[in-house]
């Protein structure tokens, strides 16, 4: 199988667009853990927006997929590594503060990012465990995402809004047939579509996943750790 992720690597230090797309995609992705990474420093939100953008453009205008292989293969490993080295570079910080975020290559909802962030819980978290669980979060929420249009391309929008708590919830007959009855289905069919639903939404947190890992072979290690850091122990 081939990744995202491994596309990007595979380009190494020539120029390929299928792999600057491929980039961009992870990058318009996950942007929201490096915003929140760099608010959670003390930045406020119009200048976090600006360096995270600004970030974004330098990462994908500069050379800095060499350093990419030596970074345990993982993408996320890879851009929290990067960023913090872009961080520490008090002139690329200051031109991207004048500069006012300059060329865009991700675009950054601010007040999506600020109610993301009033969600979160609070803790005493560093910065570093905060982007940890906030990439996790944000890739299943990539995940509900596309389960979600899939059902609604097939007109079943209505049921998959109904079945969507039984993704973390245990089986409940008497919501079940209230949903039946709805529907105008069998509690059977609906006990069906229920477990279709969870092998689906588990199958795509697996290729979510593994499309941010230079192998698939990673893919479960990598999962365990996004889990760990959702709950908390890294």
């Amino acid at each position: 199988m081939t990744t995202r992720w491994s596309v990007v690597l595979a380009a190494g230090h020539q120029s390929s667009p299928h792999a600057k797309r491929a980039l961009e995609s992870l990058c318009q992705a996950y942007w929201y853990p490096l915003y929140a990474f760099v608010r959670r420093r003390g930045k406020q939100p119009e200048t976090a927006r600006d360096l995270t953008q600004e970030f974004f453009a330098t990462l994908l205008e500069k050379d800095y997929l060499n350093s990419a292989d030596r970074e345990r293969g993982r993408f996320r490993t890879f851009l929290l590594t990067v960023f913090k080295r872009f961080l520490a570079n008090e002139h690329q910080r200051e031109q991207a503060q004048k500069r006012g975020g300059g060329y865009s290559v991700v675009s950054i909802d601010v007040d999506d990012g600020e109610r993301r962030l009033s969600l979160e819980p609070s803790h005493h978290w560093t910065p570093e465990d905060e982007f940890e669980r906030r990439w996790a979060v944000t890739l299943l929420e990539q995940v509900l995402g596309c389960l979600q249009a899939d059902y609604e391309s097939k007109g079943k929008g209505p049921l998959f809004d109904r079945l969507k708590p039984f993704l973390t919830v245990e089986d409940d007959t008497e919501s079940y047939e209230k949903i039946a009855a709805d529907f105008e289905m069998t509690v059977g069919a609906i006990k069906v579509a229920v477990h279709r639903l969870r092998q689906r939404y588990r199958d795509l947190i697996r290729e979510e996943v593994a499309s941010t890992v230079a192998n698939e072979d990673d893919a479960d290690d990598e999962l365990g750790q996004l889990l760990a850091a959702i709950r908390g122990r890294q």
